[in-house]
């Protein structure tokens, strides 16, 4: 029994993950797309060039709760491999979201509600590295690409149990992935740094 509860956790915890917070608080708070403006992507940096502080902001807290939700509840069905499974899940709806056809963001905010809830040293040594790329560069994807990283590096050296482990390599991969067109932007010179307005 325990075992269907948690498929119907991971379940759950897709479509949790498929909330599209960004394309909702477009929608709502100027009746825009915002996959038709800046990147086209869904997530809280896109919706800062888009919105503006503010919704970017509720973006990323949405984002960063869905994530910390999915895992917890995995966490209490089945333990660290309950919370991975769940993580990953939810992750995945974040990127490919049932929502908009299998699109969806690159999987950094609502990673790092999964993170806070499962490795939170993990974040605190991550954090600042994310920070800094970001303050030398400019570049939120590079930050977010080099954490993405460092992640299972990260939890296997300060000796997270293996499932955690599993959940930083599945979560950093997934968003490398995610972060392809930006990686040709970075290479090419073309990716907009932080500041700058959305066409």
């Amino acid at each position: 029994m325990k075992y269907i509860w948690l498929l119907i956790c991971i379940g759950l915890s897709y479509v949790l993950g498929s909330v599209p917070f960004g394309y909702i608080v477009g929608k709502l708070w100027k009746g825009i797309d915002i996959r038709s403006k800046g990147s086209g992507n869904i997530g809280a940096t896109n919706t800062f060039r888009t919105l503006g502080w503010g919704p970017a902001l509720l973006v990323l807290c949405c984002d960063l709760g869905k994530g910390a939700l999915s895992v917890y509840l995995g966490i209490l069905i089945n333990g660290t491999w309950g919370g991975a499974l769940c993580g990953v899940a939810s992750a995945l709806g974040g990127a490919y979201s049932v929502f908009l056809r299998f699109q969806g963001g690159k999987g950094i905010g609502v990673s790092s509600g999964i993170a806070i809830i499962t490795m939170p040293m993990v974040v605190v040594v991550l954090l600042p590295v994310w920070a800094g790329v970001i303050w030398l560069t400019r570049y939120v994807s590079l930050g977010s690409i080099i954490v993405a990283c460092l992640a299972p590096i990260a939890a296997y050296l300060l000796h997270y149990p293996p499932g955690y482990i599993f959940l930083a390599a599945a979560m950093g991969g997934l968003s490398i992935v995610r972060h392809h067109s930006n990686i040709k932007r970075l290479i090419s010179g073309e990716e907009r740094k932080l500041g700058e307005k959305a066409e």
